[in-house]
């Protein structure tokens, strides 16, 4: 049987290098995307292969897909987990940031949907995951971008699970909440239930599970990993 294959934008530190090294762990070959050179470099500890570029590129999502094609002929998993969009007061944010965050959040998630599922549909199944946000279902003015584009990850997410359901690929979002990879002040870990920041690793295990066959009857599901931070049941 064939060696799985896990592509990840965003795979160069973080939550997106943890969850590497975790599917690594689980037998998966690798495919990484990151804007600078940390993808290579933890492509080459771990054995995978890699591309520089940003998620919000489609010439490089493009280039990365390309290569995990012809250095491994398949793709089972796919994270993709983009930067921050812009901040801002809410009515102050131009529209040029407001577009950039379009690009930046919703436009890979659609883009990479496209390039992997007739992959997946040929193999049999597959898995894809977007690392979003805790704000995604309970937005903060701290965060305004970033609450109104992520949610519609998830809506995305809802829709493609209805409708490659059938072909056994399933979809679902991650929800992080405040994380050590993020440098973040005390004041966000006492924010959390737990009374901590959450570890990058954490994440990762969260993400491997729905990534893998572990997960494999849950689909367009939001699922929030952040230390009971958001309040709504």
């Amino acid at each position: 049987m064939a060696e799985k294959v896990c592509v990840i934008i965003g795979g160069g530190r973080g939550m997106g290098a943890a969850t590497a090294r975790e599917m690594h762990g689980r037998g998966y070959k690798l495919a990484l995307m990151s804007p600078s050179e940390s993808c290579e470099a933890l492509a080459a500890e771990l054995g995978g292969v890699a591309r520089r570029g940003k998620a919000e590129t489609a010439e490089d999502t493009q280039a990365l897909f390309d290569l995990a094609m012809e250095t491994y002929g398949r793709i089972d998993a796919l994270l993709i987990h983009v930067g921050g969009p812009p901040k801002g007061d809410l009515l102050e944010i131009s529209e040029e940031d407001w577009d950039r965050a379009n690009e930046m959040v919703i436009k890979p998630v659609i883009r990479m949907a496209k390039l992997v599922t007739p992959v997946m549909e040929k193999q049999g199944g597959g898995s894809i995951v977007a690392i979003t946000t805790f704000s995604a279902f309970e937005p903060s003015l701290t965060f305004p971008t970033s609450s109104v584009y992520r949610v519609g990850v998830s809506s995305f997410a809802k829709l493609y699970s209805d409708r490659y359901g059938p072909a056994n690929i399933r979809f679902n979002c991650l929800l992080p909440g405040f994380t050590d990879s993020l440098d973040l002040p005390q004041k966000f870990a006492e924010m959390s239930a737990l009374g901590r920041l959450g570890r990058a690793e954490e994440q990762a295990k969260a993400a491997a599970f729905l990534l893998s066959e572990d997960s494999s009857y849950i689909t367009g599901q939001s699922l929030r990993v952040d230390g009971g931070v958001t309040r709504h049941m």
